[in-house]
């Protein structure tokens, strides 16, 4: 993996990038990655980010717009090793996770708005593809995401 910082990434790309408003937290055992944004919206139902994660994800990091809801948690401990059984290179939720204890001994990188007991609802509701809008950035399919203990830079086009 190519060494960087965000706040470094920051300052060299500052007119070309997105920064994420705080408000992730990490809860994997990694936090420093990045990788090609796939996104998918999960209203209170996360099949599709389930489903997604059967993929191969090398070089991928999937976004899961839950719309900001603490209500239900997006990712847990099953659905982590399913992607890191299939290279993903991290999930960033706009939402919570559960399952934070097992989280925090994978090497899958996972950040997320915080944590709660609550999983949703499978109803096959989602979408893929869709713009994601959260902590004042708009995140795209195609995207680069760039992640450390500082923070969540976005840009349009890779940096390195």
């Amino acid at each position: 993996m190519t060494p960087f910082t965000t706040p470094d990434l920051y300052d060299e790309h500052r007119d070309h990038v997105q920064v994420a408003d705080s408000g992730l937290q990490h809860f994997g055992n990694k936090t420093h990655f990045y990788g090609q944004v796939v996104t998918v919206t999960c209203p209170d139902d996360n099949s599709f980010a389930g489903n997604i994660l059967h993929e191969n994800g090398e070089g991928k990091v999937l976004i899961v717009d839950g719309f900001a809801s603490k209500r239900f948690a997006f990712i847990g401990d099953m659905i982590a090793e399913r992607a890191l059984k299939n290279g993903w290179q991290g999930i960033i939720i706009n939402g919570c996770c559960r399952d934070i204890e097992i989280l925090a001994t994978l090497d899958l990188p996972v950040m997320a708005l915080g944590a709660t007991p609550r999983c949703t609802t499978k109803r096959g509701l989602g979408a893929k593809d869709h713009p994601v809008n959260m902590l004042n950035t708009t995140i795209n399919t195609g995207d680069w995401v760039y992640a450390d203990v500082n923070g969540l830079i976005i840009s349009s086009k890779a940096l390195f």
